[in-house]
């Protein structure tokens, strides 16, 4: 489904109230609460879209009354409706099964020695004020500082409705131009970070992971963390000997509970990746590749200096405002990228 359908919603509704009230539903705990979680999404979906209706309804009634007395006054009271109507649009644009649930993000810096470091503590801040503007929670689970400035990685998980179907949007490499604050000559330098996403899975998700495979090492939590930071070898960090994916945690209250969190990211991210595997297969059988973003060429490119443009290279959408950008303003990008996808502009 591309476009937003209530009837649809409608009837998928009360297939799913029948199966909830049919008996011996709540023997099957795992499946039950994951109907029980599409029932509820679903049901918010089209509550919002009911109020839409009637607020619309509202609005039309009052400039009939008013003729153009209140005419801006009414144009604005329809931007917030505008906007959520996209968001409805937006989310019946997801049919992964991992869309519509929460995301575990790391930001990691690539090539740009310091600058690549400040980059990516300049996205975190970005996100985070994306999430904030979105209504989403973000708790951050690890932020490792570079040796100079800025942070040579970051955790964190984006709670709230399709998380992970919207953040899938930003995952590959970003790159940023600009004259470059660690350079005393004040050259022009080009640095990278990768943001990579996987979906938060539940704490008892059934992903099995051979502890021989695993290397375990502790360590002393700098900067951004927990009460213990600086204190004692409580953050955990946990390698996937068979994938190379490194996962670390130093936000909770102790080595146990960092070790069971970076285990928590670590299912996540072997989802995510046969995820992407599964993609590259399917993208193979349609003829082309899958743009998961993490080859040799930047998703978007962040440009301050000698102009200032923000461009995604995958669909070609630009803002000149860069500043709003790096201040979250991020659903433009993500809204054209997920479009082109169900157009199949982009594999």
């Amino acid at each position: 489904m591309s476009t937003f359908d209530p009837d649809s919603l409608e009837r998928r509704v009360v297939e799913l109230e029948k199966e909830m009230n049919a008996p011996g539903f709540w023997d099957d705990q795992g499946r039950a609460a994951r109907v029980s979680a599409e029932h509820a999404r679903l049901s918010r979906q089209l509550e919002g879209y009911r109020g839409l209706l009637r607020d619309y309804e509202d609005a039309r009634e009052l400039a009939a009354m008013d003729g153009s007395e209140m005419h801006e006054e009414i144009a604005e009271s329809l931007r917030p409706l505008r906007r959520e109507l996209d968001r409805l649009q937006e989310a019946a644009l997801f049919d992964g099964e991992y869309d519509a649930g929460d995301a575990v993000v790391t930001l990691q810096a690539g090539t740009g020695g310091t600058d690549a470091q400040d980059w990516a503590e300049l996205m975190l801040r970005m996100y985070e004020r994306w999430a904030s503007n979105r209504g989403f929670k973000v708790e951050l689970l690890e932020a490792s500082p570079g040796e100079e400035a800025g942070l040579k990685s970051a955790t964190f998980t984006v709670v709230g409705e399709n998380a992970y179907g919207v953040l899938k949007a930003e995952r590959g490499k970003h790159r940023l131009v600009r004259l470059s604050p660690f350079d005393q000559a004040h050259r022009r330098h080009t640095a990278f970070s990768t943001v990579i996403v996987a979906p938060l899975l539940p704490v008892d998700a059934d992903v099995e992971i051979d502890e021989g495979e695993l290397k375990i090492d502790t360590y002393r939590a700098q900067g951004a963390g927990g009460q213990h930071v600086n204190k004692t070898d409580s953050a955990v960090r946990i390698t996937h000997l068979p994938t190379g994916i490194v996962v670390q945690c130093q936000n909770e209250r102790s080595q146990s509970a960092n070790k069971q969190t970076a285990l928590r990211v670590l299912k996540a991210r072997l989802v995510e990746r046969a995820e992407e595997e599964r993609e590259a297969v399917l993208a193979k059988e349609r003829g082309g590749s899958a743009n998961t973003g993490f080859g040799g060429e930047s998703i978007r490119s962040y440009v301050l200096h000698p102009y200032q443009l923000v461009k995604d290279t995958r669909t070609g959408y630009e803002v000149g405002n860069i500043q709003a950008v790096l201040d979250g303003e991020l659903d433009p990008f993500i809204r054209e990228y997920l479009l082109a996808r169900v157009a199949g502009r982009i594999v």
